[in-house]
């Protein structure tokens, strides 16, 4: 049993961030119907923010969202209305090329100015943990869900109860209609751009203390946000966001009670046996 509850507990901390690139992956499609094979990368430019503000400016990693929501924010926002706008309306697959191509020339260019070395951040908490009963707590997991619970909180509070979040949503559900009713759709989306990758960037500083740092780390991001924002339900923030801490549940069980090297394995065949019975997802209404 103390095994099952601390592989569990620890899933369920990890999943938070994954809850979190879930989440922005999800605002991205919900409002722009646009599948981003770059999302991952987004998330590999986030750790190296929080990494070099810590090396150079000594700003903790959990401090450095602060700086690096704004910044990615500003980069989504302009990423969306110099690149993507132009392909709004073209063939889905040049949608998908496009964002696979971004990815990149992000994660490249980080090779060239970087290298591919290995970078880690090493904080006085990184491997801090404290006791709970026979459970052992990991001090950097923790801290990290629980902002990222405090982001989600105010993500919703922002979708719910602001004028500018009721329009994204009215987007998400009918682009045309919100038009007509007087919502300026493309502003919506240069939003919906910067907050996906705001987010993706903070899940990428609340987990760089305990990943190593390269250009290449964001391409496994990708891959498990798409099968988060599929299994939670395309376009649902809710969805999103339990799928997140689903899939860090079933890895961190699969890893202690199977294999670690069949972790992932375990993760899809969960993922394909949900979408079997219920192939909308698990939150199946296509809205943010």
């Amino acid at each position: 049993m103390t095994i099952f509850l601390q592989s569990l507990l620890s899933g369920v901390l990890i999943g938070g961030a994954y809850a979190l690139i879930g989440v922005g992956l999800t605002i991205i499609f919900g409002v722009m119907r646009i599948i981003n094979f770059a999302h991952g990368d987004l998330v590999m430019l986030g750790m190296y923010a929080s990494y070099f503000l810590f090396t150079l400016g000594n700003v903790d990693p959990f401090v450095s969202i602060v700086f690096v929501f704004p910044l990615l924010f500003l980069f989504g926002a302009i990423l969306q209305k110099t690149v993507i706008n132009k392909v709004l309306n073209a063939l889905p697959q040049n949608q998908i090329l496009l964002t696979i191509g971004i990815g990149l020339i992000l994660s490249n260019t980080m090779m060239l100015l970087f290298t591919s070395d290995y970078r880690i951040i090493s904080t006085s908490y990184s491997s801090g943990s404290f006791r709970l009963g026979e459970i052992s707590v990991s001090t950097p997991l923790l801290l990290s869900f629980v902002i990222t619970a405090a982001v989600t909180a105010i993500l919703y509070w922002f979708l719910l109860k602001t004028d500018t979040g009721q329009a994204i949503r009215a987007t998400a559900q009918d682009r045309d209609a919100a038009q007509l009713m007087g919502v300026n759709v493309k502003r919506m989306s240069v939003l919906a751009t910067g907050i996906g990758a705001g987010l993706a960037a903070v899940a990428g500083s609340l987990i760089s203390p305990t990943y190593y740092i390269f250009p290449q780390v964001g391409q496994p991001f990708t891959l498990k946000a798409f099968v988060i924002v599929v299994l939670g339900g395309m376009g649902s923030v809710m969805g999103a966001t339990v799928g997140g801490v689903l899939i860090g549940a079933t890895e961190s069980l699969a890893g202690a009670y199977i294999s670690s090297g069949l972790k992932d394995l375990v993760v899809y065949v969960l993922f394909l046996l949900i979408l079997l019975f219920k192939p909308a997802g698990l939150f199946g209404k296509s809205r943010v």
